[in-house]
């Protein structure tokens, strides 16, 4: 029996519990976790990063198995999912800690992303280019625990309600195909 070769991605799309809600209910996605990743800080604590000084972003580690879900499909759902094209901002949520960001983990996901936003540029004469950085992945620490499965802990929440749930649902209507069953 051969074992299936699971891969990373890391992105940072805004606030980690919306990328951590999303990229859980994809099918082939085997771990998602909620972290902290771009930066210089040693062992940066939310609080931390969220000064806007430690140089990191809210990122999200996910493991997945390219023989179900290809890494240009997770492209597909982190673009579809967050807006690429504002610096350092995602809906309320401002600082560079909230940068939309892909931490290539080889130089073919490097290459498959650059390609991947140039061609959405191409396709988009009038809009707004894309501002994702594209950087090498080097550490990521993971966020605390309270963070971790957030959305499941507190679907009340107004924050859930007002931000998560709404993006949950863009992802059945628009991935619908991509989702576990």
């Amino acid at each position: 029996m051969t074992e299936q070769k699971i891969e990373q991605a890391v992105f940072g799309g805004g606030c980690f519990w919306c990328t951590e809600a999303v990229f859980k209910m994809l099918n082939g996605v085997t771990k998602v976790e909620p972290g902290y990743s771009g930066g210089t800080t040693k062992n940066p604590t939310y609080d931390d990063v969220g000064t806007g000084l430690t140089g990191h972003a809210e990122a999200t580690l996910i493991e997945f198995n390219p023989k179900i879900i290809s890494y240009e499909k997770l492209l597909t759902v982190f673009f579809g999912t967050h807006d690429p094209t504002t610096l350092n901002r995602q809906g309320g949520d401002v600082g560079t800690q909230y940068r939309s960001v892909i931490f290539y983990t080889s130089e073919k996901q490097k290459e498959i992303a650059e390609n991947f936003i140039k061609n959405l540029n191409n396709q988009s004469e009038k809009g707004a280019p894309i501002v994702t950085e594209v950087a090498p992945f080097d550490i990521f620490y993971s966020a605390e625990d309270y963070h971790k499965n957030y959305f499941e802990n507190h679907k009340d929440a107004p924050y859930c309600q007002l931000v998560i749930d709404p993006k949950l649902e863009k992802v059945q209507k628009d991935f619908g195909e991509l989702l576990t069953k």
